[in-house]
């Protein structure tokens, strides 16, 4: 790819300018990596993944440098729709049919480990992320709810999984008052958050367990061995260990990882404050997507602004006009807020696998890498993370099961992705339109 996303689209070393980096207090900047240094652990990438992985490890009595070339938080991680999300992205039918019931069942089991993760990692370091219970799932027509209420039925048949409601007309119309909606279901075990403030207090939490974080701080080589010894700038780190934590912003640093996961660009816009408006747009403190492939995503803020997600591009700068891209999909689920003013629009670059599922996998016996959570990574990320850092202490079980699930590289090199995904997204797009 002959962009670097890391700078396509953002200043170096500066969140971008979003409802979420104007809402909560940033950290002083940390210096940059300068001259070489020694570790247990380095870890790439200062989103949850990373900052998960550098917490754990550094409570288990490990030395852990973590390089980051913005900020902590500054991609994905402190940009997204802040939904914790039960399951896997991809549904338990499909992951079935991939890897067999017994892993599955695994895979549903850590999936719940994950949101357990992030709500005792809240509360273990007194994270003020705005943590609260509730997504809900709405579906544009009745075959949809009939297949929403059926899933439903599935996972408590299967997993034992009661927390879904299942929702008609006029039980979604009193969530969410919106008339494109007409069904669907409601998972109060499942949550929504402050993503940036999250990620921020994951690295205050990792600072104060022993974790070297260096900011500004760019990788430019990793040389495998053992140990092995990663370059940056103006310094190397010497590690036991190395944890891949870069999601979208990976680039060239590890082609193995880069054929299977590809960055996408997503948006999202933040309104002014709706008063007491905002329930019209939503009756109850909770997050909503849609059945949408090109999915709409949306809450309300503490301070009553809708957060909406939606929207596609296909190129990989953001387009100069943001705001007005996401107000088409917001208009078209809430019509009355055609003139609500947006105080804030924002892009960032996540990453997507075929099989919308994480793609976990060792480089090397020390390399580890996670990346690919297709737009499910609050939850997903974070324990990712976790598991490196317990496959590194010996205790790999939960890595190897997603190191199991069947990963295609996406066809095609570098120069043919951006078409690529042009097509499909194309394709996808005509088909929620027509409503296929």
């Amino acid at each position: 790819m002959a962009l670097n996303l890391l700078f396509t689209n953002d200043r170096k070393g500066h969140y971008p300018e979003s409802w979420y980096a104007n809402s909560t207090a940033l950290p002083e900047e940390r210096s940059a990596l300068t001259g070489d240094t020694r570790a247990d652990v380095c870890v790439v990438g200062g989103g949850y993944t990373g900052l998960s992985a550098a917490l754990l490890l550094a409570e288990k009595g490990l030395n852990v440098v973590l390089l980051e070339a913005h900020r902590v938080g500054f991609g994905a991680s402190g940009r997204n729709g802040g939904q914790l999300g039960s399951g896997q992205r991809a549904d338990q039918e499909s992951i079935e049919k991939w890897v067999g019931q017994d892993d599955a069942r695994k895979l549903w089991d850590l999936a719940e480990d994950s949101k357990s993760l992030v709500k005792s990692l809240v509360s273990k370091h007194n994270i003020d992320c705005h943590l609260k219970p509730g997504i809900a799932h709405m579906c544009f027509s009745q075959k949809e709810v009939r297949e929403e209420h059926d899933y439903a039925n599935f996972l408590e048949e299967r997993y034992g999984y009661t927390e879904n409601q299942k929702l008609d007309h006029d039980a979604a119309q009193k969530i969410c008052p919106s008339p494109a909606y007409v069904g669907g279901s409601l998972d109060m075990s499942a949550g929504h958050l402050h993503p940036l403030a999250f990620a921020i207090g994951l690295a205050r939490a990792a600072e104060a367990a022993g974790v070297r974080i260096y900011e500004k701080t760019l990788v430019s080589k990793i040389i495998p061995g053992v140990p092995a010894r990663i370059e940056t700038e103006k310094g190397t780190v010497t590690a036991d260990h190395i944890i891949l934590a870069c999601n979208g912003y990976l680039g060239g640093l590890e082609k193995k990882v880069a054929s299977r996961v590809m960055p996408i660009n997503n948006f999202i816009a933040a309104t002014e404050p709706l008063g007491d408006e905002a329930t019209k747009v939503l009756t109850q403190d909770i997050a909503v997507a849609d059945s949408k492939f090109v999915v709409n995503y949306f809450r309300l803020s503490h301070d009553k602004r809708l957060l909406f997600g939606g929207g596609e591009t296909y190129s990989y700068r953001f387009p100069k006009d943001i705001g007005a891209l996401v107000r088409k999909p917001m208009t078209e689920i809430f019509p009355h807020l055609h003139d609500i003013k947006i105080d804030f629009a924002w892009g960032g670059t996540l990453a997507i696998t075929m099989k919308r599922m994480p793609y976990l996998a060792r480089i090397q016996p020390n390399i580890l890498s996670a990346s690919g959570y297709s737009g499910h990574g609050v939850g997903t990320a974070t324990h990712a993370g976790h598991l490196m850092a317990e496959a590194i202490a010996g205790e790999a079980s939960g890595f190897e099961t997603f190191s199991r699930i069947p990963t295609m590289p996406f066809p095609g090199g570098p120069a043919l992705r951006p078409p690529l995904l042009v097509l499909a997204m194309s394709w996808y797009a005509l088909r929620d339109r027509l409503g296929i």
